[in-house]
């Protein structure tokens, strides 16, 4: 499938007049298609089914290229899978070139979505995400926490997922003192799903640097620690 081909799918989905919302609400200067999320998901599926690992690599490159809003959904919702075989590193080093071209909250969680499931799939990929985590981008630094909120969300993590969600926390140990509100966001965000698997943690956390976050970000993070 070439990319033309793909676009003219994604724009056979799109429904008149939503695209002018969709540019509204997400403010980053692109062009927007106006195609719904539900339809989205069956497109890329079926791209997915339909096409071996590296044409879906292929066309998820050309794809964010274009700089399209649902373009760039596409790209990232066609590596999102738990297993690729091979798990090679093509699919992982495209999702990582994404990382500096962030503007956006939406695309930028829907990459690291993606990422995700690469980062799980081989976590020595950690030390690439640390490196993010002193970059000038509040978008670049965000996607080191969303790209591993798995291990945040693990019941019984092995050696390796404690080391990692250990560093995590490091991570946002500084983090909670930048007041940019995505940061304090993204850190909140990963305390709550924690929070979930390991409260005892989480509390010690809040204690040492609760004072550090924002109110918003500490009710986000306590949101669902159980009562003692």
């Amino acid at each position: 499938m070439t990319r033309d081909e793909a676009l003219a799918q994604l724009e056979a989905a799109a429904e008149p007049g939503r695209a002018e919302g969709m540019a509204a609400y997400h403010k980053a200067p692109r062009r927007y298609l106006g195609v719904p999320n539900p339809a989205l998901n069956d497109i890329t599926k079926a791209w997915r089914k339909a096409l071996p690992g590296p044409a879906r690599v292929a066309l998820a490159d050309a794809l964010w290229q274009t700089d399209i809003f649902e373009a760039r959904l596409a790209a990232a919702k066609l590596l999102t899978q738990a297993r690729m075989r091979p798990d090679d590193n093509a699919a992982w080093e495209l999702i990582m070139s994404w990382v500096p071209d962030f503007d956006s909250w939406a695309i930028a969680d829907h990459a690291m979505t993606a990422g995700q499931k690469r980062l799980v799939a081989d976590p020595a990929r950690i030390e690439t995400v640390e490196s993010w985590t002193h970059a000038q981008s509040h978008w670049t630094r965000r996607a080191a926490m969303v790209v591993t909120l798995p291990f945040a969300k693990q019941n019984h993590p092995s050696e390796a997922g404690r080391a990692i969600r250990e560093r995590v926390l490091g991570w946002a140990d500084a983090y909670v003192r930048d007041p940019d509100w995505f940061i304090q966001k993204s850190v909140a965000w990963w305390l709550r799903d924690l929070s979930k698997h390991d409260p005892d943690r989480v509390r010690a956390f809040m204690a040492e640097n609760g004072r550090y976050m924002k109110p918003f970000a500490r009710k986000e993070a306590e949101k669902h620690l159980p009562p003692r």
